[in-house]
C-alpha cells in the first residue's frame, strides 16, 4: 500500500496499492463478458455488505484468545468477545509500559510493524515491539528537534560571508585612503562629544553594517538631527572597518565618534571589574558547555538555556548589546520626567492590568531558590532592552554596577542556580527599583523570532508603524539568510545598496 498526501496544494489525498499502480488501462476498455449496470450494482452492494460482515467478525473472533491463530477458529462462530479482547489488549499494553527494560528494538517503519504483528503470534509480545517502536519514533523526533534548535543557534551567530567581505574591504580602504584614516569626528566638532545639552546615543557592537543602519535611520527621522552625537563603541578587531565606513561616509549634521574597547584608559578599579566580570562569564560559559556536551538534552526549556548560554556574545563585552532602528524622531527621549529613577525603559505589557506574560520575573529567575524567592516579586514585570534611557547623574549616585557584580558572584557560588542564561536577568537584578517604566508604544520587539503565530506577527507588523523603534531580538537577524522576509523590508530601507562596497560584497536585499 503507498499513501500519497499532496503536499504543495494539502488538498488531496490518494491510496493506491502497488498493484493497481501497475495497472494502467484506458476507461473505455471492456475486456471479458458484457455485464448489465443493474448487475453491476446489485454485485455492489453484496459485496459491500459482504465486507462489512467479514471486518465485524475478524474483529470480534480476534478477542477470543491472545494468539493470531484463534482468529481463523472463531471467525465462523461469531462470538462476542469484544469485552475479553479489550481486557486482554489493556492488560499486555500496560505490561509493555510498566517494563523499563526495552530490550527489543523497534521497528523502522509501519509498515514492518504490520508484518511484526503478522508473524508474531502473542499479542503480549506484539505490545512489546509496538511500545518500542513509538519510543524509538519519539527519540528521533527529539533528536530532529534538538538538530533544528543547533543548526538555528549556529546560522544566527555565525558571520555571514558578506559581512565578512565588507570588513576586509573596509580594512583595505583604510591602509590605502588617506580620509578612511581621518579622524572622528573632526577637530572641529570634538567639543559636542561633552557638551551635555546634546542628545548622545551609544552604540556597542562589533557589526558595521547595524551600526550604519542604527545611524542612519536616526538621522533621517530626527526633527533636529544637529543635536544627536553617536558614540559607537566596538571591539579591537572591528574598530578598523567601523572607523572607515563612518569616516568615508558622512553624516549630515550628526557627529559620530569611533572608539575600540582598546582605547578606552580605565581606572583601575574599573578594569579590575571588568575582568572580574569576563572571568565570570567564561566560567558560565564553560559550565553550559561542558554539561552541553555530556548530557543526553531533550528538546525542551532546558536545552534551549543551554544554547543561550552558549552564545558568542555571552563572552564579550559587548554582549549587553541591543540594536535598534529608530523609526521615528527619539529626541523626545531626552525629556522624559524619570521621577528620580536611574533608567526609563519599555515593559513587554501590551493589554490592561500591566501584563506581561512570559516576561515576568518568575520566567527569568529561579524562584525556587530560597534566596532569589526572598528577594524579589515573581510575578513582576520584566522591562526590556531596546529602548533605554539614562540619567548618568542618578546612575553614578547609586549602587548598581557594585550590585551588578554582587549578584554575579552570588550567583557562580551558588551553582548558577539564579537565574536562566542571559543578559537580562542579572541587569533586573542590580536596577531593581531604579526602572521607571515608559510608553511601551516607544518600542515593538520579538521581531527576530521564527516560530511566531500569524496574529502576533500581524500585531507587531501593525505596531511598528506607530513605534519609534523595532528590536531585532532573536535569531533570525534581518541581516541574516534566515532573516524573516516579512520584516527585512524595515531594515533594507535603511541599508545603502548603491555603495560599491555592498554591492561587491553581495549584501543580503
Amino acid at each position: 500500500m503507498k499513501f500519497y498526501v499532496s503536499a504543495k496544494e494539502k488538498k488531496r489525498v490518494v491510496a493506491a496499492s502497488k498493484s493497481a499502480a501497475k495497472t494502467t488501462a484506458p476507461a473505455d476498455t471492456v475486456t471479458g463478458r458484457r455485464i448489465s449496470n443493474r448487475t453491476v450494482v446489485a454485485l455492489g452492494i453484496v459485496l459491500l455488505i459482504g465486507f462489512v460482515r467479514v471486518a465485524v467478525l475478524v474483529v470480534e473472533s480476534s478477542a477470543a484468545c491472545s494468539t493470531l491463530d484463534c482468529v481463523g477458529s472463531t471467525f465462523f462462530g461469531g462470538a462476542d468477545a469484544n469485552l475479553k479482547l479489550r481486557e486482554e489488549l489493556t492488560r499486555a499494553l500496560i505490561e509493555a509500559n510498566d517494563d523499563n527494560n526495552a530490550n527489543e528494538g523497534g521497528t523502522m517503519s509501519f509498515n514492518e510493524l504490520i508484518k511484526v504483528l503478522a508473524s508474531k503470534q502473542d499479542l503480549k509480545a506484539f505490545a512489546f515491539k509496538t511500545k518500542a517502536t513509538l519510543s524509538q519514533m519519539e527519540r528521533e523526533v527529539q533528536s530532529a528537534r534538538k538538530k533544528e534548535s543547533l543548526n538555528w543557534h549556529i546560522a544566527s551567530h555565525g558571520v555571514p560571508k558578506g559581512l565578512h567581505c565588507l570588513c576586509l574591504k573596509l580594512a583595505e580602504e583604510y591602509v590605502v585612503n588617506a580620509m578612511a584614516r581621518s579622524r572622528l569626528p573632526s577637530p572641529l566638532h570634538v567639543s559636542r562629544l561633552v557638551d551635555p545639552t546634546l542628545h548622545h546615543i551609544v552604540l556597542l557592537t562589533d557589526n558595521v553594517l547595524a551600526a550604519s543602519v542604527v545611524v542612519a535611520s536616526t538621522v533621517e527621522n530626527s526633527a533636529n538631527p544637529g543635536r544627536l552625537v553617536f558614540h559607537v563603541v566596538t571591539d579591537k578587531k572591528t574598530y578598523t572597518p567601523m572607523h572607515t565606513w563612518f569616516a568615508i561616509n558622512s553624516i549630515n549634521s550628526a557627529v559620530v565618534e569611533v572608539r575600540g574597547l582598546h582605547h578606552c584608559d580605565w581606572s583601575k578599579e574599573v578594569n579590575d571589574g571588568v575582568i572580574e566580570m569576563l572571568e565570570t562569564n567564561d566560567l558560565i560559559w564553560k559550565h553550559y558547555y561542558n554539561n552541553y556536551k555530556e548530557k543526553e538534552l531533550e528538546h525542551d526549556e532546558e536545552d534551549n538555556r543551554y544554547l543561550e548560554a552558549l552564545k558568542p556574545s555571552s563572552l564579550s563585552l559587548l554582549n549587553h548589546l541591543r540594536l535598534y532602528i529608530p523609526q521615528k524622531d527619539i529626541s523626545f527621549l531626552w525629556e522624559l520626567d524619570l521621577n528620580g529613577k536611574v533608567s526609563g525603559s519599555v515593559f513587554k505589557s501590551w493589554c490592561e492590568n500591566s501584563c506581561c506574560p512570559g516576561n515576568k520575573y518568575v520566567n527569568l529567575l529561579n524562584f525556587s531558590h530560597p534566596i532569589i524567592s526572598s528577594n524579589f516579586d515573581s510575578d513582576k514585570c520584566a522591562w526590556l532592552f531596546g529602548v533605554n534611557i539614562f540619567d548618568l547623574e542618578a546612575w553614578r549616585r547609586s549602587d548598581i554596577t557594585k550590585n551588578y557584580h554582587y549578584w554575579l558572584k552570588l550567583n557562580v557560588k551558588s551553582g548558577l542556580t539564579f537565574w536562566n542564561p542571559g543578559v537580562l536577568a542579572p541587569a533586573l537584578i542590580a536596577f531593581e527599583g531604579e526602572v521607571q517604566p515608559i510608553d511601551s508604544l516607544w518600542l515593538v520587539t520579538d521581531l527576530g523570532y521564527q516560530h511566531r503565530s500569524e496574529e502576533e506577527t500581524s500585531n507587531s507588523l501593525e505596531r511598528v508603524e506607530g513605534a519609534a523603534v523595532v528590536h531585532f531580538n532573536g535569531p533570525a537577524k534581518p541581516w541574516l539568510e534566515i532573516g524573516l522576509p516579512e520584516v527585512r523590508t524595515l531594515w533594507n530601507r535603511y541599508v545603502n545598496f548603491s555603495h560599491k562596497f555592498i554591492r561587491k560584497c553581495s549584501i543580503i536585499e
